[in-house]
């Protein structure tokens, strides 16, 4: 389409160039100028969860295969409420836009908040959100009704942890937990969680194909959205059907003494009883060559903390626990690389101060 609605006010090109803005709506209209440019191509940055954010240029013609994908899967049409409640300075964001541009969709601007449902009067048809802000939303009573009235929920940004699941498991609406990254434009995989379709396996949206490396590693084949098959960093299983699981990232294995720990998996296990941010991390060791390291919010209290590591495996016990902020991305992913230089640094410290 050659127009943009937001929040209820159709935009051609022509309008876009002059129309005044709210200055959190300002990267909206930057990036939609940007769109109806003669560019085929726009920048967008990589999330920066396994280092510093870079910029790409994509592919519009890609973007638009990923939206008429993400349209077509949900049932998004022109006139559909549609909310955006993310920075545009990322994938997540701009994809929003697209697809309201490609779709008709009527996009509902907020500033990005881990209570994007705040101040509404109704509830949006479809909304994409991360993990923190379903969880922020799900603790006050009057955003909860809001998001009990969406009709389509997609979560990305990181993974889903079992007690939220568990909330979100009897929401009347469709909720799904998406997979996908910057260099696939957003998700290529949807897993529901509620209703009597919950699965704990993701399924690949249509002309996606997934494949594995001999090490585990999880191969995306999408020639729509990538020139070539993706070989990603995160270690998955498969179901025998196309359907996948992932169980943790190549580059989130802690060799300890010889037994290998995926970070994820040992978070997963201390997500039933821990609440508060956290992570799992390493540092250097002399004797084990490398050493699991707890990072947890000072607001855990003690006796939880010490009954969710009695939870885990005799090996993927840590060695140490970091009490502090866990580190994140700009976009709210644990930063896995300023997490494990925290490690290190709290180490060296200690070890100081024992001198």
């Amino acid at each position: 389409m050659n127009q943009i609605i937001i929040n209820g006010r159709a935009y051609t090109p022509s309008q876009l160039a002059g129309a005044p803005c709210t200055d959190a709506d300002r990267a909206v209209f930057d990036f939609a100028r940007q769109w109806f440019s003669d560019a085929d191509s726009v920048s967008v940055r990589t999330s920066g969860s396994t280092g510093r954010p870079k910029p790409m240029q994509v592919s519009k013609a890609r973007m638009t295969a990923s939206a008429l994908g993400t349209c077509r899967f949900l049932g998004l049409g022109p006139g559909t409420t549609a909310l955006l409640c993310m920075p545009v300075d990322f994938i997540a964001g701009k994809m929003m836009v697209v697809r309201a541009i490609v779709g008709g969709l009527n996009l509902l601007t907020v500033r990005p908040s881990t209570h994007p449902l705040a101040g509404l009067a109704e509830a949006p048809f479809f909304v994409a959100m991360t993990p923190m802000q379903v969880r922020s939303t799900l603790e006050c009573p009057d955003e909860r009704r809001l998001l009990s009235g969406v009709s389509r929920l997609i979560i990305g940004g990181g993974p889903v942890a079992p007690d939220l699941e568990l909330q979100l498991r009897a929401m009347p609406g469709g909720v799904w937990s998406t997979y996908g990254m910057t260099e696939t434009l957003s998700h290529v995989a949807m897993r529901r969680i509620s209703g009597t379709e919950a699965s704990e396996w993701y399924t690949p949206l249509p002309g996606v194909a997934i494949s594995l490396t001999h090490s585990g590693q999880l191969v995306i084949d999408a020639p729509h959205l990538c020139p070539e098959p993706l070989t990603t960093t995160d270690m998955a299983v498969t179901d025998g059907c196309g359907r996948f699981r992932v169980t943790g990232r190549a580059d989130n294995v802690i060799n300890t003494g010889g037994i290998k720990v995926q970070a994820e998996e040992a978070e997963a296990c201390l997500a039933a009883t821990l609440h508060a941010p956290f992570c799992i991390t390493s540092r250097p060791d002399a004797v084990f060559g490398q050493a699991v390291v707890l990072i947890a919010d000072p607001s855990i209290a003690e006796a939880d903390l010490r009954a969710a590591i009695d939870r885990l495996p005799r090996y993927h016990r840590p060695k140490a626990i970091v009490r502090a902020a866990v580190p994140l991305t700009a976009t709210g992913k644990t930063d896995r690389c300023a997490a494990r230089q925290l490690a290190i640094d709290q180490t060296q410290q200690s070890t100081s101060d024992n001198r």
